[in-house]
């Protein structure tokens, strides 16, 4: 089963069961899952045959893993934003949407286990200072993919490069 028909298997049942937190939340995904694909679609369509647009536009999981992360990451910037401006009952239903999003993201990795890829990385790099930096993100991007937060991982780097 590709993560697409998990997330549009588990819409269904929250529906039927009527839980309406997590019904907006995946049709807010789906959406947004929607509009990567019209996307990649307007692009391809530049460049390919019509008849194999429809196929060509489905998004991958590791695509669809993006998607999720983006959402995740929108979610955790507006949930801090309400907890600065004292609405925590915004920011609590930002938080039980991350969760809900979760579900569907590989298993992140811990500080430890980004640590010991940074340093491979940085040795891979030859970086030596902050303005080399870009080679070590390049290197540890791929590998990182939806299954660290960017923000962490570029606060490791930073650290190891200053030693």
């Amino acid at each position: 089963m590709t993560l697409r028909e998990k997330i549009d298997q588990d819409f269904k049942e929250a529906f039927k069961a009527q839980k309406e937190a997590q019904v907006s939340t995946l049709r807010l995904l789906l959406s947004s899952i929607k509009n990567r694909e019209v996307e990649k679609r307007t692009k391809l369509s530049k460049t390919e045959a019509a008849e194999k647009l429809e196929e060509l536009s489905k998004l991958g999981d590791e695509e669809i893993i993006g998607v999720i992360s983006s959402e995740v990451k929108k979610r955790k910037d507006s949930a801090e934003q309400y907890k600065a401006g004292n609405r925590n009952e915004l920011a609590e239903k930002e938080e039980a949407e991350i969760k809900i999003l979760s579900v569907y993201l590989p298993e992140q990795l811990g500080e430890d286990e980004i640590r010991k890829m940074v340093k491979e990385a940085i040795q891979k790099s030859g970086a030596q200072s902050q303005k080399e930096m870009g080679k070590v993100m390049g290197i540890l991007a791929p590998q990182i993919k939806g299954k660290a937060d960017g923000g962490l991982v570029s606060g490791i780097v930073k650290e190891e490069l200053y030693g």
